[in-house]
């Protein structure tokens, strides 16, 4: 959280997910002066993700300064959809529930046709 940059909201974000081999990736939000240009702590998280050997997001939790769950934007939702599929477990305020229920009917890989590009790896690979 430490690392956030949030000049214009005073609101900082922190994002932490399991991979699949064991390790923790965190991101943070960065805020720019163009409102549209900043990025989510999911953003970073994912960069993070493939910057350090790629894999599959198995657990995420997001949250405020205070530790306050928070929920992930739609545009969020379907970045992890990419890198954790429909069974990523997410923390919610109502408890740990699956992707699939907060992103109902994704598209996601499996709906580009065959042979459309290499399909994601992840990282590995």
């Amino acid at each position: 959280m430490s690392h956030a940059y949030a000049p214009y909201s005073g609101f900082p974000v922190g994002a932490a997910a399991m991979v699949d081999d064991g390790r923790t990736v965190t991101g943070c939000n960065v805020e720019n002066a163009s409102y549209g240009l900043s990025l989510c702590a999911e953003c970073g998280l994912v960069s993070q993700l493939l910057l350090t050997g790629g894999g599959r997001l198995t657990h995420f939790a997001c949250v405020d300064a205070e530790g306050a769950i928070l929920m992930p934007c739609g545009r969020c939702r379907q970045l992890l959809y990419e890198f954790g599929g429909p069974g990523l477990l997410l923390r919610t305020r109502s408890g740990v529930r699956p992707l699939a229920e907060l992103l109902a009917d994704a598209f996601g890989p499996e709906q580009l046709p065959t042979g459309a590009g290499a399909g994601p790896d992840h990282g590995r690979g």
